[in-house]
């Protein structure tokens, strides 16, 4: 069973709205947690002039903020998305009483669910997909790559030379850089917690053998991929007791980690050996295949949705995959393959449902 905690200091509006949402999570197989050790799911009650943060003891701890606004935001993303990293939320609920709420999540997803019938039950069937996910984000760095890689290879140039063009497209936003966002104490938690740094929009992979690949590390300018260990990083399998992704690693290179979709790309790969190269972007191309929830990023079950799709698709070496609410996975034979592809192709908002 899963379980929710409320968090933070509602206003009475605020305290109405999570009594009946916490009502309707019970109906869709939630306990109400009374105490803060793990808890799936924390409903964090913020306020404007001082929205602070609930402190996860576990990254299996997803933290949906809850903001009161007079109204809807006509701008959802540049108004609320610095609240929802200061309270260091997975995902914020801006809710106007009496005409709904708009969420937002770190991947820029933002979409509304207005009152009426049937409200609370449809903002915890939302919520629902994020509080049951599980994060894997554990990296376990292993200093045996082969000398002849420590420059790189043909396969990392041709990954530069994609970073390039999609910088060219303008496709690898990061609108918030989060260190300007938090201070200090808070971002040294988030890093801690996350091992990440910033927030940067979009990566890529090359497959090397049967069993590894190249992928652009996490939060690194994806325009300037160079350095093995610290830009791109060789991936060499998945550990599910660890449930952690296991990299090779240069011994003199103190690494980064790698991008948060990794687990999405290692089961792509393993299961298509024609595979060669993967994209993923914040863009959309009409009339694609899409995952049916929100999962966060970094999540086993959004890359099991979107392996799905792939394994759908009538050729999975050359799929197009949308993530909902988010963007685009592109498999391919290389990544210069699937650039001629799509070029012209794609369009840069992604579609909120």
């Amino acid at each position: 069973m899963w379980t929710y905690l409320i968090h933070g200091d509602p206003s009475p509006s605020v305290q109405a709205f999570l009594e009946e949402l916490g009502k309707a999570l019970e109906a869709q197989g939630f306990r109400l947690e009374l105490t803060e050790e793990a808890p799936n799911l924390v409903l964090n009650a913020i306020r404007k002039e001082a929205p602070r943060p609930y402190r996860r003891k576990a990254q299996a701890t997803f933290v949906a903020s809850v903001l009161e606004l007079p109204q809807k935001p006509e701008d959802p993303i540049r108004e609320l998305y610095p609240y929802l990293v200061r309270a260091l939320s997975n995902v914020l609920l801006a809710y106007v009483p009496g005409d709904g709420v708009t969420f937002l999540t770190l991947e820029l997803g933002h979409y509304e669910e207005k009152e009426g019938e049937g409200f609370y039950e449809r903002v915890a069937a939302r919520l629902r997909p994020i509080a049951c996910s599980r994060l894997v984000l554990n990296n376990v760095f292993i200093p045996d790559l082969e000398p002849e890689l420590w420059q790189g290879d043909e396969l990392t140039e041709s990954m530069h030379r994609a970073g390039k063009k999609l910088k060219e497209w303008d496709l690898l936003p990061a609108p918030f850089p989060i260190e300007e966002i938090l201070p200090p104490e808070d971002l040294r938690h988030v890093k801690r917690l996350y091992g990440i740094g910033g927030l940067s929009y979009g990566n890529l992979s090359v497959r090397k053998d049967e069993t590894r690949f190249w992928m652009s590390a996490s939060g690194v300018d994806k325009a300037n991929l160079r350095e093995i260990g610290r830009d791109i990083l060789m991936v060499k399998g998945y550990d599910p007791e660890q449930n952690a992704i296991l990299l090779s690693v240069p011994p003199h290179v103190e690494p980064r980690r790698v991008s948060m979709d990794a687990i999405e790309h290692w089961m792509i790969y393993r299961e298509h050996p024609g595979v060669g190269a993967i994209l993923h972007v914040h863009a959309w191309m009409e009339g694609v295949p899409a995952t049916p929830f929100n999962y966060p990023c970094g999540t086993y079950e959004l890359a099991q949705a979107v392996a799905e799709k792939v394994r759908e698709a009538k050729d999975p070496t050359r799929a197009v995959v949308g993530l909902k609410n988010h963007g685009l996975t592109i498999t391919g034979r290389s990544l210069d393959e699937i650039l001629e592809r799509i070029e012209g192709k794609l369009l840069r908002t992604v579609p909120m449902t």
